[in-house]
Parts: structure tokens; sequence; C-alpha cells
């Protein structure tokens, strides 16, 4: 993975300069300087902090595709889900699609 394609893939869809990052993030310019303009790679520490300011983790920064964020909602939808049956997870899966046809 290009480290650097991907900061800059993060910043273009979040429409942020790299002044806007570094307030995100606590990070100094000339630290992001260095990176995007002398192409240095960031530290783990630096690109933690970095994956911070965007609100995303470090497995998400370096994912292949979309990936879903572990909320702690989904986690304790998740938890509540494989303790179900086979029969009522087909139940819920039915009301879930009812209410989502309601909309």
């Amino acid at each position: 993975m290009d480290i650097h394609k991907r900061l800059c893939q993060l910043l273009d869809e979040r429409g942020w300069s790299e002044y806007k990052l570094a307030k995100e993030c606590g990070l100094s310019e000339s630290t992001l300087a260095n990176i995007f303009r002398r192409n240095t790679l960031p530290t783990v520490g630096t690109l933690e902090a970095i994956c911070s300011g965007f609100g995303i983790t470090l497995s998400h920064f370096f994912a292949d595709g979309d990936m879903v964020e572990m909320t702690p909602e989904l986690k304790m939808l998740f938890e509540n889900w494989v303790t179900l049956t086979a029969e009522q997870k087909n139940v819920i899966l039915q009301m879930m699609k009812t209410l989502n046809s309601n909309k």
C-alpha cells in the first residue's frame, strides 16, 4: 500500500487541507509537511495520531475496500446476534426488512 496516496485520498474525501489535518490530529504542520513534501514515511505513532484525526483506526487505514467500523451500537448488536438460534435470526431479519420497507 502506498501510504502517501492513502493519506491524500483521505484528505480529498473530507475536503481537508494539511493544516486542518494537523489541527484534528494534534501534530505540527511541519511534521505533516515532511510526510507530504519530503515523501517520508510516518512512524506508527504518527500514523496512529493521523488516523485518530481522521476518526478511523489503523486497520481501516490499511483496509483494501470497504470496511464497516465497529461502533459500540454495532458491537452490541453483533454480540446479541451470535447468541440467537437460526429461527430467531430469521425472525429478526424479517422484522428488519419490514421496518426498512416502511420508510
